[in-house]
């Protein structure tokens, strides 16, 4: 299954938003453990993270039917899309639920940053998971 795309207007990457990795082997096949790029105004983070090399995991393809792309929000909530209601039920079948926890493909980047993420080092495919 393809991601799901934004649909932002061609913004220039003027955001920093910094992916701190609590595995960053299994995600960008180095040990640096922080990332920080700019994103385009619309983007959402799953798009931002994987453009940046980072492969969060996201079995629906960034659809919001799974929680397998859960993050936690360190920092710039505020300057992130809005949960929806839809985000909020899915969100709470992942592991580790936080109030910071969001999925990254609905975090539409919104304001002009910072915006910190951590990146569990653990993560759920619900896809692939035999059932109990």
């Amino acid at each position: 299954m393809g991601l799901r795309h934004s649909d932002h207007i061609n913004d220039p990457p003027i955001v920093p938003v910094t992916f701190v990795m609590e595995d960053p082997h299994s995600l960008t096949g180095k040990d640096q453990p922080e990332v920080t790029v700019n994103a385009p105004l619309g983007a959402h983070l799953l798009e931002v993270a994987l453009e940046a090399g980072i492969n969060i995991e996201h079995a629906c393809g960034g659809v919001c039917a799974c929680s397998t792309c859960h993050i936690y929000v360190e920092r710039g909530m505020d300057q992130i899309s809005e949960s929806t209601e839809a985000e909020e039920d899915r969100v709470e079948e992942a592991p580790g639920l936080q109030r910071n926890s969001r999925l990254s493909c609905q975090c539409d980047v919104r304001g002009k940053g910072p915006i910190v993420v951590r990146i569990p080092a653990w993560n759920r495919n619900a896809v692939k998971e035999l059932p109990h």
